[in-house]
């Protein structure tokens, strides 16, 4: 199984070629992102070993989960069970990769053929408990199809759900009075029927790839 290195976002992002985002930096900048690389390869050090910690050898990703969704309505990761499940974890505020992910997402179902989207959870779970409310969840998810399911918490639910899934996020305060943002990983989870994690997916990976890994759990 290829390791699960974390992808981390950046404020403002610019397309590059061959796809994914970097964002416009001064020298300041590109010194700092270069500490924080290297900050992030102990993580993804981390990420793999401790993946690698289960009884069975399989990566110990995911869990049970307690969550509100975008209609007030108290969901559980039991709730998803019986087909196979995509989640992906941002914000409502992300300017470039969570739109972007979530309509791969999108495109990535709806070439399952007709009906897919009955056939396959999605699930947007936010990082951003503190502006991403049901109300806020539900206004920004009706772009990306009808079925797509919102989630959010309080900041420990939040916390602890990331933490299960080896998800990394941080508010990042932004100059100017500007809204703040939130650096996190930007990853897709593959999910069985049962709730078991069979392998991930970035925003740069393509919608046919998606497709074809979904196609044999249905």
């Amino acid at each position: 199984m290829k390791s699960l290195t974390p992808l981390v976002t950046a404020n403002r992002l610019a397309p590059v070629p061959g796809g994914g985002h970097v964002a416009a930096m001064s020298r300041a900048a590109k010194i700092a992102l270069a500490a924080w690389i290297a900050v992030l390869v102990g993580f993804a050090g981390w990420i793999v070993v401790d993946f690698s910690r289960t009884d069975s050898g399989a990566p110990a990703i995911g869990g049970p989960f307690s969550l509100t969704d975008q209609n007030g309505k108290r969901v559980t990761d039991a709730d998803f069970k019986g087909k196979p499940t995509l989640i992906y974890f941002g914000f409502t505020y992300c300017p470039d990769v969570c739109p972007t992910s979530l309509l791969l997402m999108q495109t990535a179902v709806e070439q399952l053929g007709k009906d897919a989207d009955q056939k396959v959870n999605r699930v947007f779970i936010t990082v951003d408990p503190e502006r991403d409310t049901p109300a806020a969840l539900k206004d920004y998810l009706g772009n990306f199809g009808a079925t797509m399911v919102g989630l959010t918490g309080t900041p420990q639910e939040i916390a602890a759900v990331a933490k299960a899934y080896r998800v990394y996020y941080k508010k990042v305060e932004s100059k100017d009075g500007a809204p703040y943002l939130v650096d996190h990983s930007s990853i897709f989870y593959l999910l069985d029927r049962r709730g078991r994690f069979v392998r991930h997916f970035t925003h740069q990976s393509k919608a046919e790839d998606i497709a074809a890994a979904i196609k044999p759990l249905l």
